[in-house]
């Protein structure tokens, strides 16, 4: 391909399907909503029952969007999903490992019922779901997995020891999928946001202290917009991608640096 070939419509994704877990809320819904406005149709599995919110957002764009209840970490779940994807949708073209929990605790007193329970939805249900994606991704030779991973691959975490080690987890994975998937034309990479207004931030946001140490660390000067992440994960679900692989792309305002 020459210089001169590329062009705006290597960002779309019109005629793709994708998996968004956790895609009903939070920075899941803003992945959703960004892959179909860039044309792609969207399947949303999630614990929680569909509010219906993401459906009137997803549809308003002219695509397809389909929801169903699903606890990634039942067995044969994951499989479920991606069967339900292509046999609705048509394919699996794109992947989005957003489901995830952060529960938090003193160290002397997080135990092994928290851990297992954290590492149960955010590391082994994407891992799943990875794998049962890629039995599909193979054979089309074509295929994009994107792992939600967090500054807390790169940090330790205060209070969430489990939560730093399985998104530190998501990291590893990405590469070593990145690394055998590659020559089917699959890409594997990962987002890393950092400090955003969700609901799950809330508390600490309300927490005028907590909130300006906070701020105080991002060069940015404010709290992320899930706004801020829509244009990563259409590049990382595009051709525009396709030689950028095994990467954990942080989106952070600067937080890292300093």
């Amino acid at each position: 391909m020459e210089i001169g070939d590329f062009a705006l419509d290597h960002f779309s994704l019109a005629g793709k399907n994708a998996i968004v877990t956790g895609g009903n809320t939070g920075l899941g819904r803003a992945f959703a909503l960004a892959l179909v406005k860039a044309g792609a149709n969207v399947l949303a599995p999630t614990v929680m029952e569909d509010d219906g919110v993401t459906r009137e957002l997803v549809e308003a764009e002219g695509v397809r969007y389909a929801s169903m209840e699903a606890d990634l970490t039942t067995p044969g779940i994951p499989r479920a999903v991606v069967d339900a994807c292509v046999e609705g949708l048509g394919s699996l073209d794109i992947l989005v490992n957003s489901a995830g929990v952060c529960p938090l605790a003193d160290v002397l007193e997080f135990g092994r019922s928290e851990w297992d329970a954290t590492v149960a939805v955010n590391l082994t249900a994407a891992f799943e779901m990875s794998f049962e994606a890629a039995q599909r991704m193979v054979p089309q030779r074509s295929g994009k997995i994107i792992n939600v991973c967090s500054l807390f691959s790169f940090l330790g975490g205060q209070r969430s020891p489990a939560y730093a080690a399985t998104k530190h987890g998501i990291a590893g994975l990405t590469k070593a999928y990145c690394d055998e998937l590659a020559p089917y034309n699959i890409q594997v990479n990962g987002i890393a946001p950092g400090y955003y207004a969700t609901e799950i931030t809330a508390a600490t946001r309300s927490d005028p202290e907590a909130s300006r140490r906070i701020l105080e660390h991002i060069p940015a000067g404010r709290w992320g917009d899930p706004f801020d992440l829509m244009g990563t994960v259409v590049f990382l679900a595009s051709r525009a991608s396709d030689y950028v692989n095994g990467h954990v792309l942080v989106v952070d305002g600067g937080y890292l640096v300093r």
